[in-house]
């Protein structure tokens, strides 16, 4: 099987996304590329359920090269996702709280520092029909200087330089979203603004945030 690790880890985090409560049934697309071949899951398939052997891999025109069942339906989103930005991963889910804001908000603004990971204010593409490159080039605009965005009354998109990040973001959004919600239910919320952002940037490179140290 082409690609065997790439499409196990594709597999494995497609359902962690739906244990996560990300994904529900078929809806929602993972992929993953290794040089000039990308895994991807398929159309039609539950990722709850998603195996090695069903993941299939493609080249970068989108043509199958290994696999029996046809990409997602939004391949369009990734193959563009991938020309445009190079990443090595690309997730893309109908979560709850993501989609929820995705019906509401024009952007959703910086309330905290971790949201800086994921560009600082997440803009929100305008609507499309699923499936379609009309979908892929709004949502291509609304990732520049980004690393997640928003689809209007659709879902949520990230990409990352692999799939651990790629969904770790994706779980970030979620959780961005939540928060921006429980926040309003209150007041306004504070946003952080750009100096503010550049000093947390300066402070991560510092302090090498995130990362474990030895003593």
């Amino acid at each position: 099987m082409m690609l065997r690790s790439l499409r196990e880890q594709v597999a494995t985090q497609a359902r962690r996304i739906a244990a996560a409560g990300l994904v529900l049934g078929t809806a929602g697309n993972l992929s993953a590329r290794q040089g000039d071949l990308i895994a991807i899951t398929p159309t039609g398939a539950s990722l709850a359920e998603m195996r090695a052997e069903m993941v299939t891999v493609i080249d970068p025109r989108g043509e199958v090269v290994d696999g029996t069942l046809a990409p997602t339906s939004e391949l369009d989103l990734h193959l563009g996702v991938y020309t445009r930005y190079r990443p090595g991963a690309v997730v893309h889910t109908h979560a709850p709280m993501a989609t929820a804001m995705s019906l509401v908000l024009d952007e959703l603004p910086c309330v905290h520092y971790q949201l800086v990971e994921l560009g600082g204010t997440v803009a929100v593409a305008p609507y499309r029909t699923f499936g379609t490159p009309e979908l892929a080039e709004c949502v291509l605009d609304a990732l520049d200087g980004r690393t997640a965005a928003l689809m209007a009354n659709h879902g949520g998109i990230t990409h990352g330089a692999d799939l651990e990040t790629a969904v770790t973001r994706t779980l970030l959004l979620e959780w961005g979203c939540e928060l921006f919600w429980r926040a309003s239910a209150l007041g306004t919320p504070r946003t952080l603004t750009h100096p503010q952002r550049d000093d947390y940037l300066r402070q991560v490179s510092a302090r090498q945030y995130g990362k474990t140290r030895p003593l």
